[in-house]
């Protein structure tokens, strides 16, 4: 009957177990598809987990079966505001307000309305390569191109305009496109900034603007309009004597679940113990009962009760169709309860797998913390199994010999095993570097060098390696920075300073311009996805700075005073966003 499924539906709305209660609803619509109630408090479930776009079907639904019901348009109201439609939001609430003046639902709903209406949109300033991208934005862009007759034909090259276009949709995208010369353009145009060419002048310069920058205002802290979530009330229902006592015994329950939290936060826990015990005699529908006396055992060490209470939870759960994140809390639980059973049985694989089924019921971050610390706990467990520095050395010489002969994938098998009898020798992932190195997997080579100066900051080789890695990539500033840090440790090591050399050999190169057009190119586009450059790019005082080496010479000798724009002005040199012949 409806009756039976609207009484069901209106059990669950007051339970806060909104989703049953609008399938509840739901099931009293197919049998009485012309009762305008029924719809008003599935708009309410609905609207209650924010499902907003169904609740404003069905509120519209009730206004269309019932047009001088009030409370209909408050549930209208409350659906548009909770899309964030503020305006028909109002139009619904006044009307609701037309038919009934006095209801204080509906003015409340309208004083909410019309604040969220003329509190205005949360904003947040972009940075780094947002902060660049948002210069893709304004309308000036457009005029911009077509005025300056370096880019104006860009407008008519189509994969152009689609990589334009994309920016401004996303502008975290713009680091994808600066390795074309056309997007470097304009980039150079929208900053005011010429980032020169090899073919550019000889001094760091400023395109000119035709008229001074304005400086922008700092935006106004904005105050967040309130979301306002609707606090829907199905229609009354008569109430049974039996409805009657399973509310009363769920209250009980809960009263003896407070008990049961406050003894555990007092440590109480055999007393916690027995008020989650009483809740549980009093409502078998809450799971929640069960898995928080599982945390009291956790507690208390009583692992293997924790295990059981946790297996109760889960069974229990999946009758009722309990929430999944409870299922998961559950489950979590037992995983606990079950990695601290493995400290001694030394068996994380049923703890692991556990967290694991918790994970597909609900992602929870504490949950996948412990699922870490169990895998890592296991593969520490291994390795302590598995460590053996005689064998490793062992391993370490035959991965030399393999070096020697040049046959770099056997040696790092070899290397491979090496570190998996002993992980803490420095020797083997310098060697391990070496040979990646060789093989061109420049990215592994400089984790393993990474890996001997975090094991070992006096290790010289560390730095060795590091510093060849880098320089190969073409960074060679980090390469002079990687040599200089290993020369604190080791002040005569020769080839830390062969390392510095050849490095301000190549920056003074890159400075002079004496580099071709496609390195010059490769350069400027590594830099421009540097965090640091993009930061001292969109810097309006540097900006300026940069504005006055062209337009202001005694002005930009005077900026140099600072250490602070000096350096950032040396980067910008390094980096070959700027040149000096």
């Amino acid at each position: 009957m409806a009756d039976e499924a609207k009484a069901k539906g209106n059990a669950a709305f007051s339970a806060g177990r909104f989703e049953e209660a609008a399938g509840h609803f739901s099931d009293a619509i197919a049998l009485a598809p012309g009762n305008h109630v029924l719809y008003s408090n599935r708009s309410a479930a609905l609207a209650s987990i924010h499902r907003y776009s169904d609740a404003l079907a069905d509120a519209e639904k009730t206004v269309e079966l019932k047009p001088d019901w009030a409370k209909g348009y408050s549930r209208l109201g409350a659906a548009h505001l909770g899309l964030g439609d503020a305006v028909s939001s109002i139009a619904a609430y006044e009307k609701g307000l037309a038919l009934d003046p006095s209801n204080q639902g509906l003015k409340d709903g309208l004083a909410d309305a019309k604040k969220a209406a003329t509190a205005p949109p949360p904003r947040r300033p972009p940075s780094g390569a947002d902060a660049i991208g948002q210069m893709f934005q304004g309308p000036e862009l457009w005029s911009k191109i077509a005025a300056d007759p370096a880019t104006r034909a860009y407008l008519e090259q189509p994969d152009f305009m689609q990589m334009l276009r994309e920016v401004q949709r996303n502008p975290s995208s713009l680091n994808m496109y600066l390795s074309d010369p056309r997007m470097m353009q304009v980039l150079s145009l929208m900053l005011n900034i010429k980032i020169q060419r090899g073919e550019d002048s000889d001094l760091p310069q400023t395109s000119s603007p035709s008229q001074p920058q304005q400086q922008q205002k700092q935006e106004q802290p904005e105050t967040k309009a309130r979301e306002v979530e609707p606090e829907p009330q199905p229609e009354p229902m008569e109430v049974s004597d039996e409805e009657k006592e399973r509310k009363d015994r769920k209250a009980a329950a809960q009263k003896e679940k407070e008990a049961g939290n406050a003894s555990y936060k007092k440590k109480d826990f055999e007393t916690a113990i027995q008020h989650y015990t009483k809740a549980m005699e009093l409502d078998d529908e809450d799971i929640s009962y069960l898995t928080n006396r599982a945390a009291v055992y956790i507690e208390m060490g009583k692992y293997d009760e924790c295990i059981k209470d946790c297996d109760k939870a889960v069974e229990r759960g999946r009758e009722l169709r309990a929430d999944f994140k409870m299922v998961a809390r559950a489950l979590t639980r037992k995983g606990t309860a079950l990695a601290k059973l493995a400290k001694n049985s030394k068996d994380y694989d049923i703890a692991i797998e556990t967290f694991q089924k918790a994970l597909t019921e609900h992602r929870n971050p504490d949950t996948l913390k412990r699922l870490n610390e169990a895998e890592k706990a296991k593969k520490d467990l291994e390795q302590q199994e598995y460590y053996d520095p005689k064998l490793a050395d062992e391993e370490r010489e035959k991965g030399n010999d393999m070096f020697k002969q040049q046959k770099y994938p056997e040696a790092i098998k070899h290397y491979n095993e090496a570190l998996r009898r002993n992980p803490k020798d420095v020797k083997v992932y310098s060697n391990r570097a070496a040979c990646y190195t060789k093989l061109g997997a420049m990215p592994e080579g400089l984790k393993d060098a990474e890996k001997c100066i975090e094991l070992d900051p006096t290790f010289s080789k560390g730095y060795t390696r590091k510093g060849a890695i880098q320089f190969f990539m073409k960074e060679h500033e980090k390469a002079m920075e990687t040599y200089q840090a290993g020369l604190k440790h080791d002040p005569n090591n020769q080839e830390l300073l062969d390392g510095i050399r050849r490095c301000i050999e190549q920056i003074n190169k890159a400075n002079r311009g004496d580099i071709s057009q496609e390195d010059l190119q490769e350069k400027q586009s590594k830099a421009m996805q540097d965090p640091e450059i993009q930061g001292i790019l969109t810097d309006p005082i540097m900006r300026q700075v940069l504005m006055d080496f062209q337009e202001n010479p005694s002005a930009a000798q005077h900026h140099l005073k600072d250490p602070g724009v000096a350096q950032k002005i040396q980067k910008l040199i390094n980096a070959g966003i700027v040149q000096t012949r």
